[in-house]
């Protein structure tokens, strides 16, 4: 069959092109077009495509022409996306960040603010907290999370960075483990009961953080995009209980320090949570009938 593909991009001088593939449309899938593409000009690789109909509606690669509505003949639109980066690339530079940089801070603490003091025991804890969390995050990077997207635009992991090394990275640990917190200070001193239940609570956040993802690795075939509606542990109040636990683990080490340091990163974090929720949310009720209603996106029985 014959297929037009032009470029979004106006200013183009290599669109448009007929592309002749073998077989039908009830045959041929969309990643075999832009295979077809990549032959032509072998930079546009595709996980650097984005195909979309001529009313702009991505294409997805798993998909033949024929179940897009796409007949012999027709034309499609042809998008560069950019360089691109692998997602999984992406996490581990952007949890390596703290993982460097709160040591940087916790131990080398007479050389950044000037003076020699003792941690106190709050501020070891935090240290402890943030440093798990993000070995957490790179574990489940590695073993954990299968992604519906291989790639990234390159230019993203400089942006996605930035919230992390810079927000829970450099912001939390110049605030938190400075001198104003030492050990002998007002500003650092918590009650056993203060202490301990926030490390209680926070543990069971990560570990609950940490259930989810495995049972949304499990919804997913390794090598495929396949989506189903999750059930179990957290499923039943909100479509994203990963980000909700998540939100409590934070909110944790923000009453633990006091720190404004800490609640500014956990109100970035948590509204932008809210708003990958909130889209996640819409995405699962409208593709599927049967999805629960009674299921909020991140806060039980609120929003």
């Amino acid at each position: 069959m014959k297929l037009t593909v032009a470029s979004r991009n106006p200013k183009s001088t290599k669109f448009p092109i007929t592309l002749d593939l073998e077989g039908s449309a009830d045959k041929v899938t969309v990643l075999q077009v832009c295979q077809a593409i990549e032959k032509k000009f072998p930079k546009y690789y595709p996980d650097r495509q984005r195909l979309t109909d001529m009313d702009k509606k991505p294409l997805d690669h798993d998909k033949t022409l024929a179940e897009l509505n796409i007949a012999d003949g027709a034309t499609i639109q042809f998008k560069d996306l950019g360089p691109q980066i692998g997602w999984r690339t992406v996490f581990l530079i952007e949890y390596g960040g703290p993982l460097v940089i709160h040591p940087i801070f916790y131990y080398l603490s007479k050389h950044i603010y000037g003076d020699a003091f003792q941690h106190s025991t709050m501020q070891t804890v935090v240290f402890y907290m943030c440093m798990l969390h993000f070995l957490k995050r790179e574990f489940e990077t590695i073993f954990v999370h299968r992604f519906s997207h291989g790639t990234m635009p390159f230019r993203n992991v400089f942006k996605n960075s930035g919230h992390y090394w810079i927000l829970s990275g450099v912001n939390l640990a110049y605030w938190i483990y400075g001198p104003w917190y030492a050990a002998g200070k007002a500003a650092a001193e918590r009650s056993d009961v203060w202490l301990y239940g926030s490390i209680a609570v926070w543990a069971w956040a990560e570990l609950s953080n940490l259930i989810t993802h495995i049972t949304l690795r499990n919804l997913r075939p390794a090598g495929t995009r396949q989506r189903n509606i999750p059930y179990g542990y957290g499923f039943d109040l909100v479509s994203c209980p990963n980000y909700t636990f998540e939100t409590i683990g934070w909110t944790v080490v923000s009453l633990l320090s006091t720190s404004w340091s800490a609640w500014l990163f956990n109100f970035v974090a948590t509204g932008q949570m809210y708003i990958w929720a909130v889209a996640k949310h819409k995405r699962y009720r409208k593709e599927f009938k049967d999805y629960p209603r009674n299921r909020k996106a991140m806060f039980p029985f609120i929003a």
